[in-house]
Order: structure tokens, then sequence, then C-alpha cells
């Protein structure tokens, strides 16, 4: 089946969907910039933070949308973001890949040889999740990520802990931002934007830019998907799968990059330009899983 037919393919349901969200402002799989002038701008200043490549370190595992001192409502979105290694779920014997564990108001484990515990302090994604949905209650709490092997045996590979601390539900009033006040509340309105719950429906996303968002190459473009694990190509994990990515300009291919390996973050360079940006989910065989709607990218830069 070709790229271009993969609009008629019929979403896969799986088991592995995330709660029904109901009462809560859910996020589409992909978003168009803000249409109030003043979310916009505040959006848009931090597009560079987002976009830009980090290469101090070859393997790297972080938070893609949380940052130390954050304050937000609860429950709230959490991004798990990993570079230099893929995604696979737990059991499958990968030595380039592995899998997320969240730890919460907990430190990291003092001895590497032991498997990660189960508990409420030490959340396991097995499944190869790219995130999840975290309810906490009010109060600050520690969070860090921790990527593991098979069989949940610590790499040495672990996010900086970050602080964040839960102010009130997320049935509350969100954040707006104030012409008057606009560097904090647009800090406010930032950070309830960027974790605000994911839809529950199954869907291949691009976390950290929006449809039609000026930014500079080169830049990192990271990757998610909803209701399904990652997995490399030709594993035998079920309900998962590998991203893809198609980069055109005026309907003519630019790049293709086929991340097999399980990755979830690409790095391109573009000159300046207006291109259209194809996601695509596929199965370990190859099949096709999930298509995202194509966003606009626009470079205005090149070089930071």
């Amino acid at each position: 089946m070709s790229w271009r037919t993969w609009a008629a393919v019929p979403l896969l349901r799986t088991s592995a969907l995330l709660a029904s969200g109901a009462g809560l402002s859910l996020l589409a799989g992909a978003q168009a910039l803000p249409e109030d002038p003043q979310q916009r701008r505040c959006w848009v200043e931090h597009t560079a933070e987002r976009t830009v490549p980090d290469l101090r370190e070859p393997t790297a595992v972080r938070f893609s949308n949380l940052q130390n001192g954050d304050t937000l409502r609860s429950p709230f979105w959490v991004e798990f973001g990993i570079r230099g290694m893929g995604v696979i779920p737990a059991g499958s014997v990968n030595p380039k890949a592995g899998h997320h564990h969240l730890l919460i108001d907990t430190p990291l484990p003092l001895d590497y040889q032991n498997k990660i515990p189960f508990s409420n302090t030490h959340r396991h994604f097995g499944k190869a999740q790219t995130g999840t949905l975290l309810e906490l209650p009010p109060g600050k709490h520690t969070l860090r990520l921790l990527f593991a092997d098979h069989e949940h045996r610590p790499y040495f590979v672990y996010s900086p802990e970050i602080t964040v601390t839960v102010a009130g539900k997320r049935s509350d009033p969100p954040p707006a931002i104030d012409r008057e006040h606009f560097d904090t509340s647009c800090a406010a309105w930032y950070q309830d934007q960027r974790s605000a719950p994911r839809t529950a429906a199954p869907a291949a996303y691009v976390k950290n830019f929006r449809s039609g968002e000026p930014v500079a190459s080169p830049l990192v473009v990271s990757l998610g998907v909803i209701g399904f694990g990652v997995a490399p190509a030709g594993s035998a994990a079920k309900d998962s799968g590998y991203f893809v990515l198609n980069v055109t300009k005026d309907k003519q291919p630019v790049s293709h990059l086929v991340l097999a390996d399980g990755r979830t973050e690409a790095l391109l360079e573009l000159p300046r330009g207006e291109y259209e940006l194809e996601l695509g989910f596929l199965a370990p065989d190859g099949k096709p899983l999930l298509k995202a709607p194509t966003l606009q990218l626009q470079v205005v830069k090149q070089g930071r």
C-alpha cells in the first residue's frame, strides 16, 4: 500500500488505550497555532527551545514537554523523549532499545544490577509508550525518567530530576494571558498548554511544534503515538510500530525518513521555505497502522 493511500486506512483499535478523559480538554493528534494573538505570540516565543537540536550527549532521556519548576493542573500529560536509542516493549531483547520508567517522588535505584520494582513511585511503561496521563495530589512532586532493558534492568540513561507543583485540578479554570503582565501570564499559560491531556483515540503525532509554526533549521522532530507502543521493524511485539516521516515541498518529495530502529526523534535540515510534513506509523511487518494529519512546516531561518 502506498503512502498516498494511507488516508483511506481505518485506525486500528487496540486494548492499550488511555482512559476516556471525560470532562477533560483533550488535545488532538495534530494542532494548529492558537488564533488568539497573545496566545500565538506566547507559543511562538518558545519555539526555539522545543525544536533546537541538543547533541551534547549521544544518548539521553528527557521529558519532552515538562520543565523543572512547572506549575500544572492535574491530571497532566507527560511526554517521554529518548535520543540515541530506540524504544521497544519489555520482554523484547534489543541492546540498542529499551522502554521508559517514571520515578515519582523517589530517588534513582542504588543498585543498577537489580530490576526496577513495580510500585506507585516506579511506574513502568513496558508496552513502549511515548507518554502517559499522570494524576497527582496538590503540592510539589519530583519526577525523573529512567530507561531500561527487556528485563527492567536500568541502562545508565536517565533524565535530570525535575520538580513540578500541582496547583489545582484539570477541571479548574485554565490560566489566561494578561497583556499587561504578559511574561508571567504567558509562562503559566504555556506550562498548562504543554501538559494538556491528549486524546484517547489512536494517533501518531508531532510533539514539539504545531502546523504552520515558524522554525529554524536544523530542527528536532519529536514524535509520539497513542494507542500503540513503539518497536523496531521486524520485531515480534504486538500493538506496536515505528515512525516514517515524509517531507514534501509543492508536492515534490524532499526527505523520507524511516525510523525502523524504534527511534522517536529525527533531525531535519532544510533550506528556508514552506514544506508539508507527513507522519506515518507502521507495524513491525511494514503494514500501515496510522497516518497523522499533514503539518505545514515553515522554515524561516537557517543556522542557530
